[in-house]
């Protein structure tokens, strides 16, 4: 077996990796869910910056909720990996990181989001209970 030889002068920006996008990458690859999904709908506005490195503020549908993220509809193009801001209808704003582009609904763009930090915010930020995992 020949061992590959790794140059010592590369950037670190190239190849750094952000391990946590990886995992959840993986996860959702995996079909592996760590809450259930329930099927409602909540109004929200997403800000952050699109593929066109855009930034942007504007209105939002999230289905699919659960409780550590969502599907989320826009009229926007949004890389996966970024980080957006995700603010519900009671003004409560949390960070998210987008984890996959799912089918378009109705011509419209959708994504996966996850929360990025797990705190009271995130738990308590759409406002149900949700049922455990199995």
């Amino acid at each position: 077996m020949e061992a590959r030889k790794v140059s010592k002068h590369r950037s670190n920006a190239s190849t750094s990796i952000d391990i946590t996008a990886t995992r959840s990458l993986n996860r959702i690859q995996l079909g592996k869910r760590r809450s259930t999904r329930i099927a409602l709908d909540s109004p929200v506005e997403l800000a952050g910056q699109d593929r066109h490195k855009s930034s942007f503020a504007m209105p939002a549908k999230a289905t699919n909720l659960n409780k550590h993220g969502a599907a989320i509809q826009l009229h926007r193009e949004l890389l996966v990996g970024s980080i957006v801001s995700v603010k519900n209808k009671h003004g409560i704003q949390v960070s998210a990181r987008v984890v996959s582009q799912l089918v378009a609904r109705n011509g419209v763009p959708t994504y996966a989001i996850e929360f990025v930090e797990q705190d009271d915010k995130a738990k308590d930020f759409w406002g149900i209970s949700f049922p455990s995992a199995t």
